[in-house]
């Protein structure tokens, strides 16, 4: 019965020895039950990992114990971040201690694309009023200024220079907004490594000419059903928050690896995206993800990385990250960024030309 379950199950004995751990188990901690007997808890996790307080609550207490947002991490496991573990005594077991292992990951991960869908939906709203509201009369402003410009004395003239700087600083703002609007994309089958190779050589030539590049691709790879330029956005701007990491991080001081952006492609059969609404699940087997060794994200900005405005940079409009998450999601996929101190991955899941796919 254990091994039917799809969710990990570990029993523990009296001496923290793992006694038994299911199929699940084994494929969440990435080792065989053989490799698990031959090795204590305390020798696959560090002695301060919550977890062992958890276990020591357990048989204190003889109730069920539940500790959130727990990192499994060790030289023999695969890293884990926020898992949530059930701990149960087995009283026909004296000592014996059942956990469970629940991964919340994936379903926050879906949680926040809405959560940016919605956000990139307000923004999209927002740039259709400043479009027809503004831009307008703003034109008819800047004509004016010009004209003044040519006709007042010259005390007055740097007045109208002003205006018409001013003005033309609202258009540049409503013009970036824009991108936001809810026009349907033209698709059409894409090789991702063209686009990628693209990508790499614009920002070898330019703003990353001192760093070095890593191209890890599955050449197999079928088309990706999209818009090429404006996946070339995306990952153009993806690869310069890449660059800008090394460069202020990892790239700079004694002692410290040298800036590196690696560009991956692969195929996971797995990934599957719920749409909201209804009973179905697309399809996202194409993986990219563009990896740095930067400093990594702060963790207290992290949840808010796609929100509209959000920026660290002391010139940044906060709009790049943003931008990427509506784009990715016209195209039916998601987007997801890990983070740890020395490195961060961007991770897109596209969706790949289907039969039925309409193509112009």
């Amino acid at each position: 019965m254990m091994e039917s379950l799809p969710v990990p199950v570990v029993l523990l004995d009296a001496r923290d020895r793992i006694q038994y751990a299911n199929s699940a188990a084994e494929n969440f901690l990435g080792l065989s039950l053989l490799q698990m007997r031959a090795h204590a808890l305390t020798e696959m996790l560090p002695a301060d990992n919550p977890i062992f307080q958890l276990v020591a609550q357990v048989r204190r207490r003889g109730l069920t114990v539940v500790e959130h947002e727990l990192v499994l991490e060790g030289p023999r496991l695969l890293r884990r971040t926020g898992i949530t573990v059930h701990g149960t005594l087995l009283p026909e077991q004296p000592g014996s201690v059942m956990l469970t292992l629940h991964d919340a990951s994936a379903a926050r991960a879906l949680d926040r694309q809405l959560t940016f869908r919605n956000a990139a939906r307000s923004v999209s709203g927002m740039a259709a009023i400043l479009a027809h509201e503004v831009k307008n009369p703003l034109s008819g402003i800047r004509g004016a200024a010009q004209l003044l410009e040519a006709t007042v004395a010259e005390e007055d003239r740097e007045l109208a220079v002003l205006i018409r700087d001013e003005a033309d600083r609202i258009r540049d703002l409503v013009e970036r907004m824009e991108v936001f609007n809810e026009k349907p994309i033209e698709r059409r089958p894409i090789n991702i490594h063209r686009v990628l190779e693209h990508v790499r050589m614009l920002a070898q030539s330019g703003f990353a000419a001192h760093i070095r590049f890593v191209e890890t691709y599955d050449p197999s790879l079928p088309p990706v059903f999209g818009n090429r330029d404006q996946l070339v956005q995306v990952l153009l701007n993806l690869v310069k928050n890449a660059a800008e990491a090394v460069s202020g991080g990892a790239g700079n001081g004694p002692g410290r690896a040298p800036g590196e952006i690696t560009l991956c492609t692969a195929y996971r059969h797995s990934v599957r995206l719920a749409v909201p609404g209804s009973e179905d699940r697309v399809h996202l087997p194409l993986m990219v993800m563009v990896r740095d060794n930067g400093p990594g994200v702060p963790e207290a900005i992290r949840p808010h990385l796609f929100e509209p405005f959000l920026t660290t940079k002391v010139a940044g409009s906060g709009l790049g990250l943003a931008l990427a998450a509506k784009i990715v999601g016209d195209h039916g996929g998601s987007i997801q960024i890990e983070s740890r101190p020395g490195r961060t991955d961007v991770l897109l899941h596209l969706p790949v030309l289907s039969d039925d796919a309409e193509t112009p």
